[in-house]
């Protein structure tokens, strides 16, 4: 069992952030002028309740996802494109209430959507930190597990920011990443947009990290395990 950890950080926001024109998604993807710059529908509502539908359930299958964690309790997540807390709140409550989970978002409408749900629902073992495209502003060493969905093809240099995740982790961290399948599905981005299964693992060798398990529930989507490097070889 790891030190304990402060119960608030402060996470990292600049209000002068640069932020690369790029796009994000939990579903069917579309570029048109109803669109923000993050990929989020301007239509917010009528977004979140397909991001968070009975559709979206059947295929990610999040309880599941989460149970193939195996998170125990007081540990430490840093969940990595956390949106408005689809996977969020089921972390929390994996980890219970000694554990915290980190959900770092670059979009401040989901993490203020976020916050009204942590506290509506009383959760308190949940810190929002606002990232950036390059940098999820988490603190090293701090998580058992880093936690990523459908976003990591999203980042503008994958190296880098696998890079600054393992620095993120604990010695015998993990880091987990689910994202979608190459060829066509009905959900997900456009091809030219993904990161397939072979270039991730590929990316994530480079950097250092091992395949340590693989899951092939999600009937659209890779989820793969990976360990990263001891300490001193960083």
């Amino acid at each position: 069992m790891h030190a304990a950890l402060p119960r608030v950080f402060v996470g990292v926001i600049l209000s002068s952030m640069k932020r690369a024109d790029t796009h994000r998604h939990h579903g069917a993807h579309h570029h048109d002028h109803n669109r923000d710059h993050y990929g989020n529908p301007k239509d917010l509502k009528a977004y979140l309740d397909r991001l968070e539908g009975p559709a979206r359930k059947e295929w990610q299958k999040p309880d599941v996802v989460v149970r193939s964690l195996r998170l125990k309790p007081g540990q430490t997540v840093a969940e990595i494109g956390s949106g408005p807390g689809y996977f969020t709140l089921r972390l929390a409550k994996a980890v219970g209430k000694r554990g915290r989970v980190f959900a770092a978002e670059v979009e401040p409408k989901m993490i203020a959507i976020l916050r009204d749900r942590l506290e509506q629902k009383k959760v308190t073992n949940v810190t929002p930190v606002l990232a950036s495209q390059h940098d999820s502003h988490l603190p090293a060493g701090l998580a058992d597990v880093v936690f990523i969905v459908n976003t990591f093809h999203h980042f503008p240099n994958g190296s880098a920011y696998l890079r600054a995740l393992e620095a993120c982790l604990m010695p015998d961290g993990r880091l987990v990443n689910i994202d979608f399948r190459e060829g066509d599905l009905p959900v997900g981005p456009p091809a030219d947009h993904k990161m397939s299964r072979a270039d991730f693992l590929k990316l994530a060798k480079a950097v250092g990290f091992t395949l340590a398990a693989e899951h092939t529930f999600l009937p659209y989507q890779y989820f793969v395990e990976l360990r990263c490097r001891p300490l001193k070889a960083r």
